[in-house]
């Protein structure tokens, strides 16, 4: 299997014809003599025009920096990726940075929805979260670029009425101005999505193929011994999938993926 797996680290990307990039990091616990030990790897699923999903790359990186992503994605260009049309990324700062080096300002980067409602959800106090959740949903997942740029605003404006509304203490002032702050401070980046084909939409919200990856690596190696070194677990995952243990479909909304990416239409003032 080591083998294999250098060859495949190691292969010529020019030819793969991606169309989309999804970017996300993980930390995965597992035992290295004898102790349990957290590893930070990062990987990278493309799209092929097509639809069909592959795995690109997975690296044990030590962590999440720009360094660390700048060199993971440098490993891809290296061996001829091309300049992708779409990314989606789990939110990382040091991701963000280092794909802007890499390939400019004009990327269409997309962060992950997902991602946005937990980080939302701890700036919120923990009674808000359900009313936080419903308003942050019908939000995302409205059907139009309309509607969603109608219901970003009505998130705002109830954010801003908690705000000013008359309380003891100023608990409720801080945690919902940094619930609004931290979804203004995305931009249009939480709206990328809306740019493509709404048969897309729901392909392009999320980085859930890599989270489902993680999911299912985590549950097999549940029941493994100690593992020899840290290069063995992104090794493993790379062997569930070579061997067709772990499976990727086809994108949906892959029909329309020849679409060109159209301009960002939200009008993001509050």
């Amino acid at each position: 299997m080591k083998v294999d797996w250098d060859v495949w680290v190691a292969r010529d990307l020019a030819c793969e014809d991606i169309v989309r990039l999804i970017l996300d990091g993980t930390v995965i616990k597992t035992r290295l003599d004898d102790a349990a030990t957290n590893i930070s790897v990062l990987a990278a699923i493309g799209v092929r025009r097509d639809g069909q999903k592959v795995l690109l790359s997975i690296m044990n990186m030590g962590g999440e920096s720009k360094a660390a992503w700048g060199m993971f994605l440098g490993d891809l260009d290296a061996r001829g990726l091309k300049r992708p049309e779409f990314v989606l990324v789990d939110g990382a700062p040091g991701l963000e940075a280092a794909l802007v080096a890499l390939w400019g300002e004009a990327l269409p980067i997309q962060r992950c929805t997902v991602h946005k409602h937990r980080n939302l959800l701890g700036h919120a106090p923990k009674h808000m979260h359900d009313e936080l959740t419903e308003d942050y949903r019908d939000m995302i997942y409205a059907n139009t670029a309309a509607d969603i740029e109608k219901r970003r605003k009505a998130f705002l404006r109830t954010l801003s009425w908690f705000v000013s509304k008359p309380l003891p203490g100023n608990e409720w002032l801080l945690k919902c101005r940094a619930v609004a702050d931290s979804l203004e401070e995305d931009g249009d980046r939480l709206f990328t999505f809306t740019r493509l084909d709404p048969s897309q939409w729901k392909s392009a919200r999320t980085t859930n193929a890599i989270e489902r990856l993680n999911e299912e690596f985590r549950r097999r190696i549940k029941t493994q011994t100690v593992l020899p070194c840290a290069e063995t677990v992104p090794m493993l995952l790379w062997a569930l999938i070579a061997s067709g243990q772990i499976q990727m479909r086809k994108i949906d909304g892959w029909e329309t993926l020849a679409q060109p990416i159209a301009p960002i239409s939200l009008d993001l003032a509050a």
